[in-house]
């Protein structure tokens, strides 16, 4: 069957964490009519990097987004889960689409605010100036977000990031994606986003009872979703943005080796340490498993590699060339990326003793961490703080490779040969989309 008779409307869910493996194991490799098989997901094995790479159909190295956060040189600034659209560059796989009077839509995905679509609904809370939070979403159309609120409530934030994150942020998801699914006015193209294994595979690793149990949340969700895609007449696609794998013992701490190389220039308010990224000559963006290092002069790269390459746990450290060759080398990432050994993982701290920890260290604050801290996920025993016990995570990903395969399927017909890569999917959906 060619995708010319195929349904002319596609549900497309990326699911956080699903690899192959895991499913595998757990002897899960059909959910309804859907079948998975494992597919390569792009390096780094992040969420925005995948989920720009389906959108787009090009590697990191054409649209842009090389890690979860990026480090503005100008600005002299790390910004992480900035959701701008315009961060993503190139055409998107809709396009053709979109111009033949299709409608488009997208609920949670990474980077979807401002995206010239149809429909969309990303949480956007409000930060108050005296503290606290207001949970919210921004949506159009404008009355969407009013009209999912009188039946779900609120975005479930508190269970979306955090140390009470949990499986109901992405029950919420799904709920609001099939009310969608459900209305006259659905987009053609519905793309959707479950985070529900993440929490569970970063606390526990993908081993443990806990993640077994996500995974059979997992399929919940996305059974429901299968069946009311399926009963509006929609193909289905869900695929994989990265794999977890297992690590253990404390991370790796790369700015405090460029720290105590002074190569990271801390500075000094009180008691605490804040990094000075103006007089830093390097400093490590960290996002898991990979680290993007920005080295402002030439002359400092050779030293920085080799204090790099001596820390405990280091795997491998790319310059530009062998960026290129793994599809990586943007303006946007660092003049050298490092990879951790399987079983570890990198953290952002430059500081060594407790009471030198910036203030926001304690609290989940990922807009000024210059760094991803899935630390932010566990309570500090007896207080309402996060922990910073780094030995507490269990689950990381970034590194992708063999056994670190992502899991996808369609109740498309992929012919004779399936996609083996997620850019290889992108490249599918967009023919698909554009035959139609």
């Amino acid at each position: 069957m060619s995708a010319m008779k195929q349904g002319n409307k596609l549900l497309v869910i990326s699911v956080a964490a699903m690899g192959y493996e895991l499913l595998t194991k757990n002897n899960m490799l059909q959910c309804g009519e859907v079948n998975f098989l494992p597919a390569a997901a792009p390096f780094p094995s992040l969420t925005c990097c995948s989920q720009a790479t389906f959108r787009t159909a090009t590697p990191p190295a054409k649209h842009g987004i090389i890690a979860n956060g990026i480090f503005r040189r100008d600005l002299r600034k790390a910004l992480f889960w900035e959701q701008s659209a315009n961060l993503v560059r190139g055409g998107r796989i809709w396009d053709d689409f979109s111009r033949k009077g299709s409608r488009v839509g997208m609920i949670c995905w990474q980077q979807s605010l401002g995206e010239h679509l149809d429909m969309v609904l990303s949480p956007a809370p409000i930060h108050k100036h005296i503290g606290g939070m207001i949970s919210d979403c921004l949506t159009r159309p404008a009355d969407l977000n009013e009209t999912i609120r009188q039946t779900l409530g609120k975005f479930p934030l508190k269970h979306y990031w955090g140390p009470l994150a949990s499986e109901k942020s992405g029950q919420w998801i799904a709920m609001a994606t099939e009310k969608i699914l459900q209305s006259p006015n659905a987009p053609e193209l519905l793309m959707t986003y479950l985070p529900t294994l993440d929490y569970a595979l970063q606390r526990h690793g993908p081993n443990h009872s806990r993640s077994e149990r996500a995974v059979d949340m997992l399929f919940l969700h996305m059974n429901k979703l299968i069946k009311a895609a399926r009963a509006a007449e929609y193909e289905v696609l869900i695929f994989g943005d990265y794999a977890i794998g297992e690590v253990s013992g404390e991370a790796i701490f790369p700015n405090r080796a460029l720290k105590d190389a002074y190569l990271f220039s801390p500075r000094l308010v009180g008691k605490r340490e804040y990094a000075d990224l103006f007089h830093s000559r390097a400093f490590a963006m960290v996002d898991h498993e990979i680290a993007h290092v920005f080295v402002d002069d030439n002359g400092d790269i050779e030293t920085t590699q080799r204090t790099l390459e001596m820390l405990d746990g280091v795997e491998a450290v790319y310059d530009k060339a062998q960026q290129a060759e793994l599809g990586l080398d943007h303006a946007n990432s660092g003049e050298l990326v490092i990879v951790a050994e399987p079983g570890r993982w990198f953290a952002y701290p430059w500081w060594t003793e407790a009471k030198a920890a910036p203030d926001f260290a304690g609290h989940i604050d990922i807009h000024n961490k210059p760094g991803y801290d899935p630390c932010e996920l566990f309570f500090q025993p007896l207080t309402i703080n996060i922990s910073q016990d780094t030995t507490l995570v269990r689950g990381s990903h970034g590194r992708g490779g063999a056994g670190r395969e992502i899991a996808f399927g369609t109740t498309l017909d992929l012919g004779d040969t399936p996609p083996t890569t997620l850019l290889e999917i992108a490249q599918f959906t967009k023919r698909f989309l554009t035959e139609l």
